[in-house]
């Protein structure tokens, strides 16, 4: 459990697909030496980025595993359905509504959503404006035109 107040960040796909864009940032968290939670929306997400870790490049895999692989706690990457945090992961990645409820558990706390489904901005903005309400600071990362990132406000 993180002792300070956890980073809490927005990232607002608008060019690239959520399973272009999460194995760069898995990626980069666990160049940090993190472990991350990937916390989804349902099972059938589950699977499929189950199976997308283990195939989005010919020459890697992202190291992975969810409650129906065992060894949980040894996981440097969690699938979860579940408000669970059994690979004691630093950075939690919120996809598909998945809900934050402990962000204190974290170090970074990160909601991706879709530009074009309604009901994840919607959601996204209800996230945002809970955790300002809380008095975290939060983070909008928007997509540039040539599909980097920008930080925002």
């Amino acid at each position: 459990m993180t002792t300070s107040a956890p980073e809490i960040w927005f990232y607002h796909l608008e060019r690239t697909s959520l399973d272009r864009v999460l194995p760069g940032l898995l990626e980069k968290s666990l160049a940090n030496g993190w472990r991350a939670n990937i916390r989804v929306g349902n099972e059938d997400r589950l699977k499929a980025l189950d199976d997308l870790l283990w195939t989005y490049r010919q020459d890697s895999f992202l190291p992975h595993g969810s409650k129906a692989d065992g060894f949980e706690s040894d996981q440097p990457i969690y699938l979860t359905c579940a408000e669970d945090n059994p690979n004691t992961a630093d950075v939690l990645f919120l996809v598909d509504g998945a809900q934050m409820s402990d962000p204190q558990s974290f170090k970074r706390c990160i909601t991706i959503f879709d530009a074009r489904d309604n009901e994840a901005v919607e959601e996204a903005r209800r996230a945002w404006k809970q955790a300002k309400a809380d008095g975290y600071e939060v983070t909008y990362w928007q997509q540039t035109a040539k599909g980097g990132w920008q930080k925002q406000g």
